[in-house]
């Protein structure tokens, strides 16, 4: 099984904000942010940001406009190559820094969830600049927004966990 090397997350230079969609995958893709706002796009609601550990404030954040994460997948299209495949396989989104969070093709094909992940390049109708982290990825249903809150998203890794 080859496993991700997280340090490929490198760091992007201030005025790039592109974000690829890579591994099992048929097609990867490669999007700027003003691709991104092509897509049809879906909002999330406004939500208080806390830190994880200590639940201190961090900021009150706008509505984030996004698009999903699962219609990105189901562009790329994923590779299954053994019948079953898709089902076992985990998403690995990563920052610019290398700070990365996880989610599986159950927790975004099939609970009500996955509906809620976005790639956001907008929030409370202005557009997010590099400064503020564009594209971020946030995970809307999750109860605790901060821990896949995650800024300058660089790239999703798709990989079919080997379990035998």
């Amino acid at each position: 099984m080859d496993l991700i090397n997280l340090a490929d997350a490198s760091p992007l230079q201030a005025a790039d904000s592109d974000f690829v969609l890579e591994g099992a995958v048929r097609r990867p893709l490669s999007l700027s942010v003003e691709q991104l706002r092509g897509y049809e796009s879906a909002l999330a609601r406004p939500f208080t940001l806390r830190c994880f550990t200590t639940q201190r404030l961090i900021r009150e954040v706008g509505a984030y406009r996004g698009v999903r994460l699962i219609d990105l997948i189901d562009e790329a299209g994923l590779r299954n190559d053994t019948p079953g495949d898709f089902k076992r396989t985990v998403f690995v989104a990563c920052a610019h820094d290398g700070y990365a969070v996880t989610f599986s093709w159950h927790e975004l094909f099939n609970t009500a969830g996955g509906d809620s992940v976005l790639i956001a390049y907008e929030c409370a109708g202005e557009p997010l600049r590099v400064e503020d982290g564009v594209p971020v990825l946030y995970a809307g249903a999750d109860i605790m927004a901060a821990p896949r809150h995650l800024k300058r998203l660089t790239k999703v890794i798709a990989q079919v966990l080997d379990v035998r």
